[in-house]
């Protein structure tokens, strides 16, 4: 099933099973979607997303609710951070699998091998062909430093 079908279809199951939480939540994530959407139909573009798209947009609500979490953390507001953390829950059911440490490291050594990587100036062409492979899946972030630890080595 779609993501996209998946996420209203989910809307529609916390309506009627009255999870107001879950359903806020849910709202939250098409409101993004449409103004996605929206921003694309403004170029030249005809405002459909793709599921890459639509990966991106979860993956930045999760990072943007792992933020206001440790700031509510820091600040002594845990039940704003316990609400943080629910989103985050329910967000991550709608992403791929992340990748574990090992997995990452191995897509990273086939990434550089499948390329012919050599020195770090290669660097940029490894991470699009790990976006491009293992999108919503890896942690990029985190995998920056891993190429270039890789390269360097």
């Amino acid at each position: 099933m779609e993501l996209r079908a998946k996420l209203q279809a989910a809307t529609k199951e916390a309506m009627k099973a009255r999870n107001s939480s879950r359903l806020s939540t849910l709202r939250l994530i098409g409101a993004a979607v449409k103004d996605r959407e929206i921003a694309a139909r403004g170029g030249d573009g005809d405002g459909t997303l793709t599921e890459a798209d639509l990966i991106a947009i979860l993956s930045r609500m999760v990072k943007q609710r792992q933020e206001s979490a440790r700031a509510y953390e820091e600040g002594g507001r845990l039940e704003l951070a316990a609400k943080e953390e629910e989103e985050i829950l329910v967000i991550q059911e709608y992403l791929p699998r992340q990748m574990s440490a090992e997995e990452t490291v191995a897509a990273i050594d086939k990434a550089i091998a499948d390329l012919g990587a050599e020195g770090i100036r290669d660097m940029g062409r490894v991470m699009a062909a790990l976006k491009e492979r293992h999108a919503g899946q890896m942690d990029f972030g985190a995998a920056g430093p891993a190429v270039k630890d890789r390269l360097l080595a």
